[in-house]
């Protein structure tokens, strides 16, 4: 069987390097200079989108640049034993305003449909006083749905 999916495929790179190969050349995508307002721009995205309970979710996150932190919370990360249903965690920012940040899925999440928020904020402290002022820069949310715990993801 392999012999035979070989010899396929030797004649049909054969036939296939003629001149419709070289017609299709395209520039490559790094040619195409950013967006001008990518800077302003605020995305969020959680992998997997669609945990199950018990999980660990990466959070990747874009904020303008003028923000240095991200709020991210979600009813999903509640911990045990809390009774807070509505969970933040914290996300430092690069100068790019790029940040990424793993979250646990709580085993007694409950299932279906949650949302994470996102808040892009700019902290100044008083170095005299040290006081902070935070202000809200920019917002974001994503959908997230919660499947049931399943010994068998496992193995």
């Amino acid at each position: 069987m392999r012999a035979l999916m070989g010899m396929a495929l030797v004649a049909a790179l054969a036939m296939g390097s003629g001149p419709a190969a070289e017609a299709r050349t395209e520039p490559a995508a790094t040619d195409d200079p950013p967006p001008k307002d990518w800077k302003k721009l605020t995305s969020l995205r959680v992998l997997p989108e669609a945990p199950r309970q018990n999980n660990i979710v990466r959070i990747f996150a874009h904020c303008p640049v003028t923000a240095n932190h991200a709020i991210i919370g979600s009813t999903a990360f509640a911990l045990k034993g809390s009774r807070r249903l509505y969970r933040e965690v914290g996300l430092g920012l690069s100068d790019r305003g790029l940040g990424r940040r793993g979250a646990v899925i709580s085993y007694y999440a409950l299932l279906g449909h949650h949302e994470v928020r996102m808040t892009c904020v700019k902290v100044t402290i008083d170095p005299k006083t040290r006081f902070r002022k935070i202000r809200e820069i920019s917002r974001c949310t994503v959908p997230l749905t919660v499947r049931r715990f399943r010994l068998g993801q496992f193995t």
